[in-house]
């Protein structure tokens, strides 16, 4: 069995290659499902967007003898019966209660009965207010922050590679790891915060730059030989992607791992509730990045590239030396 730098020799030389040009379609395939399957989750799970969001009241328990959440239900059932309510536990300890918008004085009546089902001084009990226009004001600047993004992503890439090509098929990619953290993000039952949506720029900005690396490989692949390259364009954009893969598979497993711990340990075992949304985000889109540059941007740029009238030229007459070579053999 090769050792790894062996390995990481052969894919750098081309002696061991995987098919990520050759098999594109059949990636294709596989990345519109996902992207599809990510859409249609909302119809089955609803996307949930926090109180930041939509609106609403908030009630801190402040460490009850019980962190029942039955017990926050019912209590706020009792003087609001109609009221949407959401009960979590925060920092392992503290009882938070999320509510549609309410009056002053239901309120009141609300804090009172948290604190007499919990048996807690009604000092323990805090509230809050979040009117439903910051939570409109949030989602636009979110929106606006996306969209600004992906527009000077495209414009710097543009400029830096010097073919629109090479930015639109990693706004695709881009596009990719957005939808499908936002699916699974949704199937897991997560909220939507605005720590999440930092999470989603962060992973957005990872997969750029791990996208940026692999295209500068391939940029070099397929300029720097010319015409003097036996290579088709598709296997120089190939050639690039494997010898860059060791490279990303490495940076993509040291950013989890770290992201891992915050997630798994910190979050779901220790309840720290405040990390949970960014960490989720950030360590599902690390993952799919990743894959997303691989399988789908890549792919992508050699297909926009390999219809052009030049490279066409230039690998007929590649494809006809082999034949030769072929037949004289």
């Amino acid at each position: 069995m090769p050792s790894m730098n062996e390995f990481g020799n052969n894919l750098y030389t081309g002696k061991t290659s995987f098919p990520f040009v050759g098999r594109r379609r059949l990636w294709f395939i596989i990345a519109i499902i996902l992207v599809v399957g990510s859409a249609l989750v909302p119809l089955i799970r609803p996307i949930q967007f926090s109180i930041e969001f939509t609106g609403g009241s908030q009630f801190t328990v402040a460490a009850p003898d019980s962190t029942d959440q039955q017990i926050a239900t019912d209590a706020v059932k009792s003087v609001v019966p109609e009221s949407a309510t959401k009960v979590v536990v925060v920092n392992g300890s503290d009882i938070r209660v999320q509510t549609d918008q309410m009056t002053a004085d239901e309120t009141q009546q609300v804090t009172a009965a948290l604190a007499d089902a919990y048996g807690v001084d009604t000092a323990e009990v805090t509230s809050s207010f979040i009117g439903p226009a910051w939570g409109e004001s949030v989602t636009r600047q979110s929106l606006w922050g996306l969209a600004i993004f992906l527009a000077l992503t495209f414009l710097i890439l543009a400029i830096y590679f010097r073919t629109w090509k090479m930015s639109a098929a990693a706004i695709l990619g881009l596009l990719d790891v957005l939808v499908i953290t936002v699916g699974v993000y949704a199937l897991a039952g997560f909220e939507i915060s605005p720590a999440a949506v930092i999470g989603f720029l962060t992973i957005l900005a990872y997969s750029l730059y791990d996208t940026t690396v692999v295209f500068d490989k391939i940029r070099e692949n397929t300029t720097e030989d010319g015409e003097k390259s036996a290579r088709l364009f598709g296997e120089s954009v190939n050639l690039a992607v494997n010898q860059t893969l060791v490279r990303s598979i490495n940076t993509s497993v040291v950013a989890a791992l770290p992201v891992g711990a915050i997630l798994f340990i910190g979050s779901l075992w220790l309840g720290a509730e405040t990390l949970t949304d960014i960490s989720l985000s950030i360590f599902v889109g690390i993952l799919v990045a990743t894959y997303s540059t691989l399988f789908v941007a890549a792919p992508l740029y050699s297909l926009f590239r390999e219809n052009e009238p030049q490279i066409r030229e230039r690998d007929a007459r590649i494809r006809e030396a082999r034949q030769r070579a072929t037949v004289e053999a």
